[in-house]
């Protein structure tokens, strides 16, 4: 339990004291002082010097005053309480759907609630971290034993005593050496302020008998939480690192309403219906079973089914290219991987060794030295060159437990993998048949125009060892004119660049970074990768502005696939640790990107909160003001009733979520019809109507 010892109690009040006087003693000798305050809307409002964000609030008005959670004054996101002493820009915010720091100042004093609650029931707690995340907060706690329901319970009911008791939240600073003083028998809480720097203050919040290290922002009291749910718990290693004590967290949730609660519950409920793991099952694709092993997936025979499809397409293809497929266990002795190399450096991702008569054996982690076996099984002239040995292999990689989920992240995989054997005079030539193998897959789904990087000359721009962006750029301008000297008929390209592809791990000459990141939780590796963001951001106004001088009407469409591949230690602490009990469902949301469809003649300025991959190109057709097949047509229409369609369901404009072959759903009519057209369109080529995918002449 956190409590400021009676000295510092009276420091702060004396200090307080001295403060009012001091602000009594201005009033008199100068009167009233006004500051200019800058509002969202532009207007300026006047307020008295040392007038707080709350005040500001109920100036504007008194709904708004109710509703407030924390203030941005200048961009800082400070407390209610925080007093304007000169002119500045403020936000005021609110539990609003997009506002995130209003939301954040909410669940984070929630948790300091949760905190408190089981300080009062379990008083030898040690506290370690307890913040807001995308949806509610969590609290790690060192505990004797991990909660039980029954624990969880008690602490939920806890903490709405606590929100009943409408405890006044106060927010103060210590010195470093006061700081550690205060949290003595709280370890987790030393190791953090034995972080900081020297000679910074401090802060602290306190409501009733709790007290906690924490840098804001709060509501003013307790009771303005209003409705809380425990959701969950699990273990989790101080600070994302397995070396260090395993941690009980405690998942939560709040909101100002009852009603906000229960559309977040039904939501959740939802999420859990559309989980891989369930259509897996449900689908009749795939099981996984406790008797068989974590992270040991089984197909049934509709998964079997497509995946077979998959293995004998790209089998076909390597057949067709003199690849020879082999066999090779997947079990192998230790000496294979020492002799090899991979021992020192994987040893760690590989299962336990099995002792077998006087061998030891591993679970193999990759294929690679038993394709070199293969080659050196007979002696080989340099005419029998190239020789392409491919397999579908089954590898297995250690995971830990907490890592592993459905078909996602698994211990054992199927890889097609590929060695080949080559002259140095024949390394050109193989490896560009490697790229006509891909690039005859990209051809059977109907890309075959192509500019790849061996299309542009030796000294092309590049940054780390990746043709730039700038290049990119340069490249597709000069496409465009080229073009434009054959043929005045529409010019198409698709660009993918791949500049600022991980990994992000190193420092290059060609690689100049103007952007420094100051803050402690970005790394090296995040810094470069925000650096690489600043130079598409520079090419993507250099495309821009050429193509705004063109008389030509001409439109843009710019999109990433994923956010970057960043290391899990970075992940771990910038969220605290949360990154490595991501659900399915938070990983996914790693692939939601931004879009910008740009012109350089009029358009109807809109912004598409959510849509989908398969809705794009429709967009795209629309916005442009072109032609449309009576498929993109279509696809519009069914995009004002179905927004989004995902490969595990979709969500109708009723906001609700639905998977595929619901019945029940007011969608199921315009699904189905959707899935015949788009049936048509891929496989049944026999009776597909091209004139319905195509632009009518």
């Amino acid at each position: 339990m956190h409590i400021c010892t009676p000295i510092d109690i009276i420091k702060m009040s004396i200090g307080s004291a001295f403060y009012m006087l001091e602000k009594l003693h201005n009033r008199f000798q100068g009167g009233f002082k006004m500051v200019k305050v800058k509002l969202t809307d532009g207007s300026i409002l006047e307020v008295e010097q040392g007038s707080t964000i709350l005040d500001v609030a109920k100036k504007i008005s008194e709904g708004l005053a109710r509703n407030a959670t924390c203030g941005s004054v200048n961009g800082k996101v400070e407390d209610l309480r925080h007093e304007i002493n000169e002119d500045c820009e403020i936000v005021i915010h609110t539990f609003k759907e997009d506002d995130l720091d209003g939301k954040k100042a909410y669940w984070h004093t929630t948790s300091h609630i949760m905190a408190q609650a089981v300080s009062r029931l379990f008083p030898n707690v040690k506290f370690a971290i307890g913040p807001s995340i995308e949806n509610g907060f969590y609290y790690d706690f060192d505990v004797e034993k991990p909660f039980t329901e029954e624990d969880k319970s008690k602490i939920e009911e806890e903490m709405k005593k606590i929100i009943k008791e409408n405890l006044t939240i106060e927010r103060f600073s210590l010195p470093k050496e006061k700081a550690l003083e205060l949290m003595k028998d709280q370890p987790y809480k030393q190791e953090l302020i034995n972080d900081l720097a020297d000679g910074e203050e401090i802060s602290f919040y306190k409501q009733g008998d709790f007290t906690d290290l924490c840098a804001g922002p709060h509501l003013e009291s307790t009771g303005k939480v209003k409705v809380v749910k425990i959701l969950s718990s699990s273990g989790a290693y101080w600070r994302g690192d397995e070396h260090n004590k395993m941690l009980q967290r405690i998942y939560a949730i709040s909101f100002p309403k009852a009603s906000q609660m229960d559309e977040y519950m039904q939501k959740l409920e939802e999420a859990r219906a559309r989980d891989h793991r369930k259509l897996g099952k449900e689908l009749e694709l795939f099981m996984t079973s406790p008797l068989v092993g974590s992270g040991l997936p089984m197909y049934l025979p509709n998964g079997a089914t497509v995946r077979r499809l998959l293995e004998r397409y790209i089998q076909d293809k390597e057949i067709e290219m003199g690849y020879q497929h082999v066999y090779t266990p997947s079990l192998a002795n230790t000496e294979l991987y020492k002799v090899s190399g991979h021992w020192d450096h994987y040893k760690e991702d590989m299962f336990p060794v099995m002792k077998m008569d006087n061998e030891e054996m591993v679970l193999r982690p990759m294929n690679c030295p038993h394709h070199m076996l293969i080659y050196k099984n007979k002696m080989r002239s340099y005419r029998d060159l190239p020789i392409r040995i491919g397999e579908l292999a089954h590898d297995f990689r250690y995971e830990d437990s907490g890592s592993v989920c459905g078909l996602e992240r698994v211990r054992e995989m199927c890889q097609n993998d590929a060695h080949l054997f080559v002259r140095p005079d024949q390394i050109k030539e193989e490896f560009g048949k490697v790229v006509q193998l891909i690039l005859s897959v990209y051809k059977d789904f109907g890309f075959t125009d192509f500019i790849d990087k061996f299309d542009f000359p030796k000294n092309v721009k590049r940054v780390r060892e990746y043709i730039s962006d700038e290049a990119n750029v340069d490249r597709i301008i000069s496409e465009y004119e080229k073009n434009r000297k054959k043929t005045d008929q529409p010019f198409y390209m698709y660009n993918m660049t791949i500049q600022n592809h991980s990994p992000y791990d190193k420092d290059a000459a060609n690689f100049k970074q103007p952007i420094k990141i100051e803050s402690s939780k970005y790394d090296a590796e995040a810094n470069r990768y925000l650096n690489l963001i600043k130079y598409s951001d520079d090419s993507l106004k250099q495309l821009t502005s050429y193509f705004e001088k063109c008389k030509e009407p001409t439109i843009i469409l710019f999109l990433g696939d994923h956010q970057p591949r960043l290391t899990d230690e970075f992940m771990n602490k910038i969220t605290n640790g949360q990154y490595q009990t991501w659900s399915s469902e938070q990983m996914m949301k790693r692939y939601q990107v931004p879009f910008v469809i740009w012109a350089n003649y009029d358009i109807k300025e809109q912004h598409i909160e959510k849509t989908s991959m398969n809705y794009i190109q429709s967009i795209l057709t629309k916005t442009a003001g072109v032609k449309m097949t009576g498929y993109q047509r279509f696809l519009n229409e069914v995009r004002k009733e179905v927004p989004t369609i995902t490969s595990q369901g979709y969500w109708g404009k009723n906001g609700k979520f639905y998977q595929i072959n619901d019945k029940g759903s007011p969608y199921y009519g315009i699904i189905q019809k959707y899935r015949m057209i788009q049936y048509n369109m891929m496989f049944d080529k026999k009776n597909r109507r091209d004139s319905f995918f195509e632009v009518s002449k």
